[in-house]
C-alpha cells in the first residue's frame, strides 16, 4: 500500500509539473520572445542555487566537488541537457501551449530507439507496438484541416524543434544511465553538475547572441513589465528544482514495483518521465 502510493504521488507531481512548467514558460515567452536562452540560463541557475541550498539542512542532496576529469566525462550530457533546454524553450514559443506535447510527440519512439542502439538489445514488440501507436498519432495530431484558422497551425519551424527536442530528450535518457557512475550514482549530484554546466553554457550563448544587452536595455528602458519574466522565473526554478528532488523518488519507486522489467523497458520507463518534464522549460 505505501509503494502504491508512493508512485501514485510521483506520477500525480509529474502531471502538475508538466501543467505548471509548460504554462508558466509559455507565459515568459509570450512576454518575453527574444529572451529565450536568457530564460533557460536563470531557470538552471535557479537549481543550482535551490540545491546548494537544499544541501545545507539535508544529506541526501549532495554538492560535488569539482574536478576537470569529471567535468569532461559529463560533457557530453551537459550538451545535450543544454540543447534540449534550448530546443523546447524555442518550441513552446512558436507553438500554442495546447499543441506543444504534440510537438514533442516522437519522445517516446525515439527514446526507445536511441536506448535500443545503445544497448545493442531489441525491444519487445509490445514496446514496438506502443511505439508505433505514439508515432502514429504524432501524424495524426500534425495532419491540419484546411478549414483551420491560420493562427491555429504551427509554423514547421515549431515541429522541427519539437523534433530536435525529442531527440534531446532520448539521447539524455541514454547518457543520464552512462553518467551517473561517474557521480557515484548520485542523482541530485547529477543534477548539480548538469544544471550547471548548462547554465555555463546557456549564460555564454545568451552573451553572444546579445540577450543579456537586450535584457539589460529592456530593464532600463522604463515601460517593460519585468513582473511575468520574474515571477515566471522563480516558479518554473522551483519546479525544475523540485522535478530534480523527485527525481530519486521516481527511480526507487520504479525499481520497486518493476524488477523483472526488460531493461531496456526499465530504462525508458525510469528516465524518460524525469527527462521530459525537466525539459519542460
Amino acid at each position: 500500500m505505501a509503494i502504491s502510493a508512493q508512485v501514485i504521488g510521483v506520477v500525480a507531481f509529474y502531471m502538475v509539473a508538466a501543467l505548471v512548467m509548460v504554462f508558466v514558460n509559455k507565459a515568459v515567452l509570450n512576454s518575453t520572445p527574444n529572451l529565450p536562452t536568457l530564460f533557460m540560463f536563470f531557470q538552471s541557475v535557479m537549481t543550482v542555487l535551490l540545491l546548494n541550498l537544499t544541501s545545507l539542512f539535508t544529506t541526501h542532496v549532495k554538492i560535488p566537488n569539482f574536478d576537470k576529469t569529471t567535468a569532461y566525462k559529463l560533457a557530453p550530457l551537459i550538451l545535450v541537457d543544454a540543447s534540449g533546454f534550448i530546443f523546447n524553450a524555442l518550441c513552446l514559443r512558436d507553438v500554442e501551449a495546447a499543441f506543444y506535447q504534440i510537438a514533442r510527440g516522437l519522445v517516446l519512439p525515439l527514446t526507445i530507439t536511441v536506448v535500443a542502439l545503445s544497448t545493442m538489445t531489441r525491444p519487445s514488440l509490445a514496446v514496438v507496438g506502443c511505439a508505433a501507436v505514439v508515432t502514429v498519432g504524432f501524424f495524426l495530431g500534425i495532419s491540419f484541416s484546411e478549414g483551420l484558422p491560420a493562427q491555429a497551425i504551427p509554423a514547421p519551424l515549431g515541429l522541427f524543434y519539437g523534433f530536435l527536442s525529442s531527440l534531446a530528450i532520448a539521447v539524455h535518457a541514454v547518457l543520464v544511465k552512462s553518467s551517473l557512475p561517474h557521480v557515484g550514482g548520485s542523482s541530485t549530484m547529477l543534477s548539480y553538475w548538469s544544471n550547471l554546466g548548462s547554465a555555463v553554457l546557456l549564460g555564454s550563448l545568451a552573451f553572444l547572441k546579445g540577450e543579456v544587452f537586450e535584457f539589460y536595455g529592456m530593464i532600463n528602458s522604463g515601460s517593460w513589465d519585468w513582473s511575468v519574466f520574474l515571477w515566471g522565473n522563480l516558479v518554473t526554478g522551483v519546479f525544475g528544482f523540485l522535478i530534480s528532488i523527485a527525481g530519486i523518488l521516481s527511480v526507487k519507486a520504479r525499481e520497486t514495483v518493476t524488477p523483472s522489467a526488460p531493461q531496456p523497458s526499465k530504462d525508458v520507463e525510469a528516465q524518460t518521465p524525469l527527462v521530459q518534464e525537466k525539459s519542460s522549460a
